[in-house]
């Protein structure tokens, strides 16, 4: 019953990710906010999702092969280094690839459980991950809004998916 419930709304979650980073104009891809582009936010909120909703000590995990060692950190001003939206839309692609086939197979009792070497509880990771992607796709919503006065689409709870092809912003 929890897992389907995780499952309902990381969907939701997946598909205003989506929408969220088609809605950001090409002009403000390289915009930057307090010293940093755009596109490093959304690096930040996607590597999260990559190393912390499912195990963050996966002895396994690869960073991806574009990763460098301070570019997901937004307490570092990038110089030259850039991401491209292809880039983070592939990025994105292979994430949601990776959750969707975690939680086909999560089970209500593990839930409780720690993944292999963390010391976290996987609904806390879940739990955790959600707060921290939605604080951040709250700080990119604010910049698209403040910059072309149109609000990117949520779904929220119930809400139906729009029929329109992405990018979808409320009328």
């Amino acid at each position: 019953m929890l897992c389907d419930d995780i499952r309902y709304l990381t969907e939701r979650a997946l598909w205003e990710t989506e929408n969220l980073m088609k809605c950001i104009p090409d002009d403000l891809w390289d915009k930057r906010y307090d010293d940093i582009p755009m596109w490093k936010y959304c690096y930040h909120m996607l590597y999260s999702m990559d190393r912390w909703y499912i195990n963050p000590c996966d002895p396994s995990y690869q960073n991806p092969e574009f990763h460098m060692d301070t570019l997901a950190d937004l307490n570092v001003i990038p110089g030259e280094e850039r991401l491209d939206r292809d880039r983070l839309e592939h990025y994105f692609d292979r994430i949601r690839k990776k959750i969707r086939e975690y939680l086909v197979t999560l089970t209500d009792d593990e839930l409780e459980k720690q993944p292999e070497g963390c010391d976290m509880s996987r609904f806390r990771l879940i739990l955790g991950q959600f707060r921290h992607w939605h604080r951040h796709m709250g700080v990119i919503y604010g910049f698209i809004i403040e910059d072309i006065a149109k609000w990117p689409y949520v779904l929220n709870m119930n809400g139906k998916y729009p029929k329109e092809p992405m990018p979808n912003y409320f009328s």
